[in-house]
């Protein structure tokens, strides 16, 4: 057996009633850790693209089938400049004019021609002799943190041990961040994530991470170092409209996608693997397959956990569903990742999986992650070394009761309890 099943059935809605096309809130409310809101089956089926009513303004749409949501990537009707990234889960707390003055626009929220110059300028800085240079640096790093996993006292938390310290250590390497202000931006990471806070704190927290963003660019413009965030600097003597605004934007963008992101993947191919059937014995006798299982878990535990947010900027159709200029849009990338008319049996986590690379994890088009290089070697090297060095790792809490982020926008564990013996 190479998967895991624990959906329930789940009856079908009635087809062509006028209650079924009012607009509702998205489906948030998870049966499980791994598992995302059940509706998402129903609207697959019976309403793929679905009226959708938003905390704040008139009612949008909701995209749930893979090819519908892909295509609609990339799709250049379809406008990612949005005055607040949340809007489709909260009210907006910020006004446009706050958040232009708090973060310019960046590779989210920005459209072409902007974001092609962005993008450009970032792309340049993700080279591959950089990557190659943090391979080795990756695998020090991991090596480190699985020696202090080992020593710990048991039960450990995989979590605080290895899952969220790695990727900060990485990230902050490549961007010029020093690792010792890592509980300052750890903590304003999870602030700005977090759906409960209150327009007040939001505001202080934004305006923390940029003045320490352009704090740093500012010793970094004075001692440069082989850093992503002096590479940008350095750009400016060719693109003068790169402003520090615009690299402290991009460098909180790859601050928080670099670490929050990574450290949850961690995490949840973990439990994926540890809970029954225990894969990990399999993945363990064969480790061709860890690629395998990043790209599954990618797909079956999509983190990005509330859909990417997209402005119509004019009339269009997306599965014969006219959309006029103006309407907002969610496409539901853990809804997309589920659809079995692109994934055979898709609510089975398959190590064996023979498409599992073609998820929409990263995304898709103008606005695909460009970190996803990054995140498969630390994934990779991060799991093909625990397979290696703890055979014998083990859950040590009931996998149901693992405790995760509810009022994050990046879904992922809060605490993964294991022992590293039998």
């Amino acid at each position: 057996m190479s998967g895991h099943r624990t959906r329930a059935s789940v009856p079908r809605c009635p087809q062509h009633q006028e209650a079924d096309r009012a607009p509702r809130p998205l489906p948030v409310e998870r049966t499980s850790a791994l598992e995302p809101p059940d509706e998402f089956r129903l609207l697959r089926s019976e309403l793929p693209v679905a009226p959708l009513a938003f905390p704040d303004g008139p009612a949008g749409w909701l995209v749930t089938r893979y090819d519908d949501v892909r295509t609609a990537l990339a799709d250049p009707r379809l406008s990612s400049r949005r005055p607040h990234l949340n809007s489709h889960i909260r009210a907006s707390l910020i006004t446009p004019a706050e958040m232009a003055v708090l973060r310019p626009s960046d590779l989210l929220t920005s459209d072409p021609p902007e974001h092609t110059r962005l993008r450009r300028l970032v792309t340049g800085q993700f080279t591959a002799r950089r990557m190659n240079q943090l391979t080795g640096r990756i695998q020090a790093i991991v090596d480190e943190h699985l020696d202090a996993l080992a020593a710990a006292d048991q039960p450990a938390d995989l979590m605080k041990a290895v899952a969220l310290p790695v990727p900060s250590l990485v990230i902050s390497e490549l961007l010029g961040v020093p690792f010792a202000d890592r509980d300052q931006y750890q903590r304003l990471t999870a602030e700005l994530l977090s759906l409960d806070r209150t327009r007040e704190e939001l505001l202080a927290s934004k305006a923390e991470m940029k003045g320490y963003l352009l704090h740093l660019i500012g010793i970094r413009r004075a001692e440069p170092a082989d850093d992503l965030i002096s590479g940008l600097l350095k750009a400016q003597h060719t693109d003068p409209a790169l402003s520090d605004e615009e690299i402290a934007a991009l460098a909180q963008l790859i601050l928080i996608a670099g670490h929050e992101t990574t450290a949850n993947v961690i995490g949840l191919a973990s439990l994926l693997l540890l809970r029954p059937p225990r894969l990990w014995d399999t993945v363990r006798r064969q480790p061709e397959l860890v690629d395998n299982v990043i790209e599954e878990t990618l797909r079956y535990a999509t983190v990005l956990q509330f859909g990417l947010l997209r402005v119509a900027r004019e009339p269009l159709a997306i599965a014969g569903q006219p959309i006029q200029a103006g309407e907002r849009v969610v496409l539901h990338l853990p809804a997309a990742n589920r659809d079995s008319s692109r994934f055979t049996d898709p609510d089975r986590f398959d190590v064996h999986r023979a498409n599992a690379g073609k998820h929409l994890g990263f995304g898709h088009g103008p606005h695909h992650c460009l970190g996803d290089r990054l995140a498969r070697i630390e994934l990779r090297t991060v799991l093909a070394s625990m397979l290696r060095r703890f055979p014998d790792l083990r859950l040590a809490a009931d996998p149901d009761t693992i405790p995760t982020h509810r009022q994050r926008v990046v879904h992922g564990l809060a605490a993964l309890p294991v022992h590293t013996t039998a």
